[in-house]
C-alpha cells in the first residue's frame, strides 16, 4: 500500500538579499504589489521588508510592458496584493534571476504524513510530493515523517534498507517514493 506525504508551504519563504540600510541579508514578503503606470506602460514591483530595519526594497516583476500585454486577471491580482501571486511570482526562476535573490525556506514549510499507524509495518512504500518547489533533504524528510534520527536514515540507507529510484543525499524539490524495509 503507498502512503502520501505532502510537503506543504505554511508561509512565503524569506528572501536572501543585501539591504542597504542595515546590511541585514533577510527579507519578508507579505504580498504586496506597486503598480506604477506611465502613459501605456507599466512597471511593477513585489514590495519587501527588511526583517531588521524595515526597509522596503522593490522586487522587478514587469518593466516597461505595454498595458495591452498584461492579461486583466493578472492586473487585478497585483491590484489586490494578491498572497498567492507573490508566492507564485517567488518561485519563478526568471524573477529571482532578475532581482539576484535567494529563497530562505526554513521555518516555511511543513509535512503532512496523514497519520503514523503504517510505521511498524515490515516495508512501507511512500510517495513524496511538493505542493511547491521547496529544497529540502529527504534524509530530514523521512526522519521527520518516520519518527527517526537523521543518523538511523542514514544508516538504513547504507544498509540497502531504504531505498529510491532518485538520490536521497543533497536536497530535493521534485516528487519523490521511496522504500523502506525493516
Amino acid at each position: 500500500m503507498l502512503n502520501n506525504w505532502v510537503v506543504m508551504p505554511t508561509c512565503l519563504p524569506l528572501v536572501l538579499r543585501r539591504c542597504r540600510t542595515c546590511a541585514s541579508e533577510h527579507f519578508r514578503a507579505d504580498g504586496k504589489f506597486r503598480v506604477n503606470a506611465n502613459h501605456k506602460l507599466l512597471d511593477v514591483w513585489l514590495l519587501v521588508l527588511c526583517t531588521s530595519c524595515g526597509e522596503t526594497a522593490r522586487l522587478t516583476v514587469l518593466e516597461r510592458m505595454n498595458v495591452r500585454a498584461v492579461p486583466p486577471e493578472l492586473l487585478d491580482r497585483m491590484h489586490d496584493n494578491d498572497p498567492e501571486l507573490a508566492a507564485e511570482l517567488l518561485q519563478d526562476p526568471v524573477v529571482r534571476r532578475r532581482n539576484r535573490i535567494a529563497l530562505d525556506w526554513d521555518n516555511a514549510w511543513r509535512l503532512d504524513t496523514a497519520g503514523s499507524d503504517y510505521l511498524d509495518r515490515d516495508a512501507i512504500d511512500v510517495s513524496v510530493r511538493f505542493a511547491a518547489r521547496i529544497p529540502v533533504r529527504p534524509v530530514r524528510l523521512i526522519a521527520e515523517g518516520c519518527g527517526l534520527s537523521r543518523a538511523e536514515v542514514e544508516r538504513l540507507i547504507a544498509e540497502g534498507k531504504l531505498v529510491s529510484a532518485v538520490r536521497l543525499s543533497g536536497k530535493l524539490s521534485g516528487d519523490f517514493t521511496f522504500t523502506l524495509k525493516r
